[in-house]
């Protein structure tokens, strides 16, 4: 064996280490006329920025809304109106860059999912109509609305929880290339107390 450190000598592929030992490297070589990019001359993947881009989203908690009000009973057999408070619909983007490579995450309410606290359930494909004046009382939500058929007076607390999901879509775009990224969710809950109204007969 030679004393000291072997010279190495290239050959493109194969590198000669002396004594007939050889080995190949583990890396691809880089053409001359392609650009390096990324740490070491290597490119980030367009998946990691994607998850970083979709990280800084800062999607809205939804804001329960009812119609009797949510602050106060309401009633077995009159339609309920729900929605989401309209400023938490709407879409949201950030972006995110890393070594060159930048891309820009837009997400988009799909639906939203009712659960009522009785059993019940409801998904409305928007953030529901609020209840006003130009309506009927006795009119359901042309979009977003249940009936309660029980009251809540029997189950613990005395009230119902009712939880509302939204679900949010994101497209993303960037590095020349586009994806979705489905199934992003928000939630929010609240308790409604439902109660019955006796009628009362007079002669």
């Amino acid at each position: 064996m030679p004393k000291g450190p072997p010279t190495i000598t290239s050959s493109g592929w194969e590198y000669d280490l002396g004594g007939g030992m050889g080995i190949l490297p583990r890396f691809d070589p880089v053409k001359k006329d392609e650009p390096k990019s990324g740490v070491g001359g290597r490119q980030v993947p367009v998946e990691v920025v994607v998850q970083q881009a979709v990280k800084r989203l800062k999607l809205p908690k939804p804001v329960i809304h009812t119609s009797p009000d949510e602050d106060f009973v309401q009633v077995v057999h009159v339609p309920t109106w729900m929605w989401v408070e309209h400023s938490t619909w709407g879409p949201v983007s950030a972006s995110a860059a890393v070594e060159g490579t930048q891309v820009t995450a837009t997400a988009r309410p799909r639906q939203a999912v009712w659960s009522m606290g009785d059993g019940g359930q409801v998904v409305c494909r928007g953030p529901g109509t609020p209840y006003s004046d130009a309506y009927s009382p006795k009119a359901s939500s042309p979009d977003c609305g249940y009936t309660y058929r029980r009251a809540s007076l029997s189950v613990p607390g005395r009230a119902y929880t009712v939880s509302v999901q939204v679900a949010w879509d994101v497209e993303w775009h960037g590095a020349g290339r586009t994806g979705v990224v489905p199934g992003l969710v928000m939630s929010a809950e609240r308790r409604l107390v439902v109660d019955e109204v006796q009628a009362v007969v007079t002669r």
